[in-house]
């Protein structure tokens, strides 16, 4: 067997390191991020060595065993919190157009927006449902792996800054009011109204390890898939299609895509460009 080259050995031991880290958080903690895609994560977890002041990651792997506050503070940087308010808003226009027309044939909704990080498009859906006079006949599941992002969502207070990109999703995304209407500015926040959470279930999910908890008729997960492998993304495309009732649908992120998993033989495409797609069997 060929010696291996010096300048490999670098990048071999951090990938060792990357291993146990993940071994370990998993057997102390519970949180299953080995099937996560390794270039991203390894990404996050230099980010939280240099944050710390550690010298690699097996110093890391030392710290979180031992220090809860750490773990939180990697988990948060693992868990990607990107969002906003009617995110691509060609994705809500689609389901406003094609997917609550076939809501409304039920006599109860049940959704789960799945990885909902702070809320953002829990909130929206529930906007939504509200313009087409739908909401209290659905009930939200807005879970997360997160706490920390799930008491944010409870809170329902967003940055006022963000709010005029907010706005303009929401017109774009076909709102039919006045998006100030939805929330009042103090100070640097907006406060969204509160009965706009009346229908809707805030609770920790982890899509990795947990298991099927409900049936529904929507289930919403875009833009985290993207950062799993095809073993995971396949582990949590079954939890979905298992999550359906006959006929319910499934969206998930632009950049995300079921074409090459054999669960696509159980779904038909609603909308290819909006990755909309209809269980069927």
């Amino acid at each position: 067997m060929p010696a291996r080259r010096k300048e490999d050995q670098p990048e071999e031991l951090e990938q060792i390191e990357l291993d146990l880290l993940l071994n370990g958080i998993y057997r102390k903690y519970g949180y299953d991020f080995r099937d996560y895609a390794r270039a991203s994560l390894k990404r996050r977890v230099l980010k939280r060595v240099k944050l710390e002041g550690l010298d690699g990651i097996s110093e890391l792997l030392g710290k979180v065993l031992r220090d809860d506050e750490c773990m939180a503070r990697l988990l948060g940087d693992l868990t990607i919190h990107v969002t906003s308010m009617f995110r691509d808003p060609s994705f809500f226009t689609a389901v406003r157009a094609s997917i609550i027309p076939i809501l409304r044939t039920y006599p109860y909704v049940r959704i789960w927006d799945a990885g909902c990080s702070s809320g953002e498009e829990a909130y929206s859906l529930a906007i939504m449902l509200e313009e087409e006079g739908l909401y209290d006949r659905a009930q939200i599941y807005a879970t997360d792996i997160s706490e920390e992002v799930l008491a944010r969502a409870k809170e329902g207070i967003f940055p006022l800054s963000t709010m005029r990109e907010n706005t303009q999703n929401y017109l774009a995304a076909g709102g039919t009011g006045s998006f100030s209407d939805y929330y009042r500015a103090r100070y640097e926040n907006a406060l969204f109204r509160p009965d706009l959470r009346r229908h809707i279930v805030f609770a920790q999910h982890n899509l990795v390890t947990d298991s099927k908890f409900n049936e529904f008729n929507l289930i919403l997960c875009r833009n985290v898939m993207i950062y799993f492998n095809q073993r995971l993304q396949s582990r949590v495309l079954k939890l979905f299609h298992e999550s359906l009732e006959q006929f319910g649908i499934l969206g998930i992120g632009k950049k995300e895509t079921m074409r090459f998993d054999p669960i696509a033989k159980h779904f038909e495409i609603l909308d290819e460009n909006e990755r909309l797609y209809r269980r069927m069997s």
